[in-house]
């Protein structure tokens, strides 16, 4: 047994993926399914209609007319935008209240990042790159349920120089990539989705390494102030150099500030 398996043994009250969210996975998953359904879905619950609708008539997505139906912002959208949206809402919840605010806005952040840059270098579908983004670092969640206070002294452990996997390493004996890829398979996530997850801070130890290669490059750009990354890989992976990922990323910033605000999470 690993220490991330011996972990989340330990842990009571695993929590379960939002109900709202497994839904929209499954009928999505299933191809029969259609907007219709996922309209029925969030017809019965007031927050996320409400929400959706919002974050529909943003700036984000920047829709010439006000959408005020969810039938036809779903119709606009499509199955794959509605279900990023879907899981950034419902999610919100769960990320705040065991990572604070921070996560919350790292996650959203690096969904962002992530889906730009899987438009400028085609390695995953846009789409798919967000969900990857935004739930990549699902194994803090874990960690803060096990020991806030020890969570927090990772925390400090990591403003003052040292590497997270090697503090969460030394302070719980496992790390947030190890105990989230045992979560994904918990909540039956993707193959993808959980191999990123795993690997997005060691990308070619992934069988997928240009995808985990975007979620690492993406989850530096993410931080305040950019986190450091190996550009020699990042080249190779990628065929990004610095200047173009500098310049990408006030982009990215721009277009995730658009985000939180929208969201009441900037």
């Amino acid at each position: 047994m690993t220490n991330a398996e011996d972990l989340i043994d330990k842990i009571k009250d695993i929590p379960a993926m939002p109900n709202v969210i497994v839904k929209a996975l499954g009928i999505i998953k299933d191809g029969q399914s259609g907007t219709k359904e996922l309209g029925e879905i969030m017809a019965y619950d007031q927050a996320l209609t409400s929400q959706v609708l919002k974050l529909v008539n943003s700036a984000y997505y920047g829709f010439a007319q006000e959408i005020t139906s969810v039938s036809k912002a779903l119709a606009l959208l499509g199955m794959s935008q509605t279900r990023n949206i879907i899981i950034t809402v419902a999610m919100k919840p769960m990320l705040t209240s065991t990572g604070g605010r921070e996560m919350w806005k790292h996650s959203l952040r690096c969904a962002v990042a992530c889906e730009y840059l899987a438009d400028k270098v085609v390695v995953a579908d846009t789409s798919d790159a967000f969900t990857i983004g935004f739930l990549h670092d699902i194994g803090k969640i874990l960690l803060n349920i096990c020991n806030v206070s020890a969570y927090h002294r990772v925390k400090e452990m990591v403003k003052n120089g040292e590497d997270v996997i090697d503090a969460e390493n030394s302070v719980f004996m496992t790390n947030h990539a190890d105990i989230g890829f045992l979560l994904a398979k918990k909540w039956k996530l993707s193959v993808l989705l959980a191999n990123c997850i795993k690997y997005h801070h060691d990308p070619l130890a992934s069988s997928m390494p240009e995808i985990t290669t975007l979620v690492y490059l993406a989850n530096a750009l993410a931080h305040d102030e950019v986190a450091p990354f190996d550009e020699k890989m990042v080249k190779e992976q990628l065929g990004l150099d610095k200047n173009e990922i500098m310049a990408y990323r006030e982009e990215i910033l721009e277009r995730a500030n658009s985000l939180f605000s929208t969201l009441n999470a900037g």
